[in-house]
């Protein structure tokens, strides 16, 4: 059994919203994702996905690009990204996604062939946040990690590793303590992996380790359309 990861695949089957407006990188971007998918992943395989997944705003919409991933081998495990403005009613999409093998995260946690899953979209963090309502966000989503990750420890029954999956960079560039990374620290994170950083101005460090945990950038584009490795 092996975990990969990947992100920000920005599906759009059941809209007008290419990708390859933004870069040679995005032409047959889920063409290329999928060739590797299916060469890299088995049935007993689990692929972690960290946000925007489908630019859809309705969850009926959302569900023709997940039919698409649902397609590929393996078990996935998704978290929201900003982009995900379909995620609403979440016991309802939960239970539509577990049926076609994919585990939505959020609040939760999910155990999976030993290992555990928590995470939630985080948010830009206070040095960056412009207003009031960014702060709200923000500690929100810190109150809605540390309940996934509290989650996470009850699941376990001995070592299993716990892995965390993040939309939202969880530091700033020079890669600094947050809030968020102290979260992980506490509750004992192996791995953390998240998305959002597109373009030639978004941070291109791969992987990172950070007092003992390891954190990976998925984002397709950065990742040239093919999955990572992380367990």
């Amino acid at each position: 059994m092996s975990v990969f990861a990947i992100s920000d695949l920005h599906l759009s089957f059941s809209s007008d919203k290419p990708m390859d407006v933004f870069g040679v990188m995005w032409e047959n971007h889920f063409e290329q994702i999928s060739e590797d998918w299916r060469i890299k992943v088995t049935d007993d395989d689990t692929v972690l996905m960290a946000g925007d997944l489908s630019w859809a705003m309705t969850i009926e919409n959302a569900l023709i690009d997940v039919a698409e991933v649902e397609r590929l081998p393996g078990k996935k495990v998704i978290v929201r990204g900003n982009h995900d403005y379909w995620w609403h009613k979440y016991t309802y999409l939960s239970g539509l996604l577990k049926e076609k093998n994919i585990y939505a995260l959020q609040n939760n946690a999910v155990k999976l062939d030993g290992v555990i899953y928590a995470g939630s979209r985080g948010w830009t963090l206070p040095e960056s946040n412009k207003t009031a309502a960014d702060d709200k966000i923000y500690k929100s989503e810190l109150i809605r990690l540390d309940m996934s990750l509290a989650a996470a420890t009850k699941l376990r029954a001995g070592r299993e590793p716990i892995v965390a999956l993040f939309h939202y960079p969880p530091f700033e560039l020079g890669n600094a303590d947050t809030q968020f990374t102290a979260l992980f620290e506490k509750y004992g994170v192996e791995k953390v992996v998240y998305g959002h950083l597109h373009g030639v101005y978004g941070r291109t460090e791969i992987r990172c380790e950070k007092n003992g945990i390891e954190y990976f950038m998925t984002s397709c584009d950065k990742l040239g359309n093919r999955l990572v490795k992380i367990l």
